[in-house]
């Protein structure tokens, strides 16, 4: 695969936490004038059929990922996968229970806010689409339609703050677990914005343990890295020869990012797909 143009590796549809459907997030993209995107739903691939079809439609080249979720200790960890078989046995059973666990968690964090506002967990699916990962963004959707908030920022920075009392975890492996799933399903891993501060980096001892497990790299140009951990990050890249990617972590509205805001050098996606054996890009 030769890229002769701006590709944003990290986005996301209304199959989870984006606003668009699919095509649109892809006619989105054309639109911004990317050569290309990976769509990277939470926990799910069941965007890739549509947004495959219009990328040919509208000549993006599509990368068709996920974005898995995997915790260190209190530390959640988002792991971007990349063209791996999505009927692959080991990838289904831990996203079904990532799923299966997301929906308890956010029944349980409604029923907690529903004894101090107005919300019930009807206001919560009503925000979603067939299929979506539910999780906290919908229910920060409904409480914005409730009027309780004005829009998910406040939503995430008040009522669904850990500090709030209501917050509640779900299920998710260990990030070298999640590198050893994506591997086995002849996918490329890669960190999603490991250095939202500097002292959340993972530890380098454990950073080792996924390298020699296959991550293939290090998302580093991301709006949510501090300056100080993007550095970080770079020199990490360099001791243990990971790939640098860039992107936008596109919401559509759900959030201020901007498609093509951050984006990966040409050689990188090249290497990237190269080193896939699960699934094939869609060529724009």
């Amino acid at each position: 695969m030769q890229v002769r143009g701006p590709f944003d590796l990290h986005t996301h549809s209304s199959v989870s936490d984006g606003t668009e459907v699919p095509a649109d997030l892809v006619a989105s993209a054309a639109a911004a004038g990317l050569a290309g995107i990976a769509l990277t739903d939470h926990d799910s691939t069941a965007g890739w059929e549509s947004a495959s079809a219009a990328a040919r439609e509208h000549g993006v080249s599509l990368l068709p990922g996920m974005e898995l979720s995997t915790r260190h200790g209190w530390q959640s960890v988002h792991l971007l996968g990349y063209l791996f078989d999505p009927a692959d046995a080991g990838i289904l059973a831990e996203t079904e229970r990532i799923r299966h666990d997301r929906i308890t968690r956010a029944e349980t964090m409604v029923a907690r806010i529903g004894h101090d506002y107005e919300l019930e967990w009807d206001d919560v699916l009503a925000q979603t689409t067939p299929d979506a990962t539910i999780g906290r963004p919908h229910i920060a959707d409904a409480l914005v339609a409730k009027g309780h908030v004005q829009d998910r920022g406040e939503a995430f920075a008040t009522i669904l703050h850990w500090r709030a009392g209501y917050y509640e975890p779900h299920y998710a492996p260990e990030p070298l677990e999640g590198v050893r799933l994506v591997r086995a399903a002849g996918g490329v891993p890669v960190i999603a914005h490991p250095a939202v501060s500097s002292d959340r980096i993972l530890p380098e001892d454990y950073l080792r343990r996924l390298v020699d497990a296959g991550l293939f790299g290090l998302e580093v140009h991301h709006r949510d890295n501090s300056r100080a951990g993007a550095k970080r990050l770079l020199e990490l890249a360099a001791k243990y020869d990971l790939a640098v990617t860039g992107s936008s972590d596109y919401h559509g509205t759900g959030k201020l990012n901007r498609l093509g805001e951050n984006t990966t050098a040409p050689e990188v996606v090249e290497r990237l797909v190269a080193a896939a054996s699960g699934w094939a890009p869609v060529l724009g």
